[in-house]
């Protein structure tokens, strides 16, 4: 048994050196895990703030496009409205130049309807 005791007193003192070495190893690699949740939390962050700006612009974008299609739609049915008032118009002048007695009966006939519309 004298020739154990060494071995064991040996033993208890490499043990101790492994388990202090092993013990600055785990405290290290949970240092390291820490910084890199820090660094991933970080660039997720950084990420979020990249898309964010990127959707705003993107809105800002279709809000601009919106509102030109809305002018563009306007000045065309501007357009198309003048352009029939006249035509309208043009034909109206028309009819009165070529049968002005029927123009002026129609418009009695239809003063007399309204007329009788509005009493009721």
């Amino acid at each position: 048994m004298t020739i154990d005791a060494p071995r064991d007193a040996t033993h208890g003192v490499v043990s101790d050196e492994t388990d202090t070495r092993l013990d600055k190893e785990m405290r290290a690699g949970k240092n390291a895990m820490g910084s890199l949740s820090q660094q991933i939390a970080d660039a997720a962050s950084d990420l979020g703030a990249v898309a964010r700006t990127q959707a705003r612009r993107g809105l800002k974008n279709a809000r601009a496009n919106v509102d030109s299609i809305a002018a563009d739609a306007s000045d065309r049915v501007s357009a198309a409205a003048g352009t029939a008032a006249s035509s309208i118009g043009d034909t109206l002048q028309e009819v009165i130049v070529e049968r002005p007695l029927s123009t002026v009966a129609l418009a009695l006939g239809l003063g007399f309807l309204i007329g009788v519309t509005w009493r009721r």
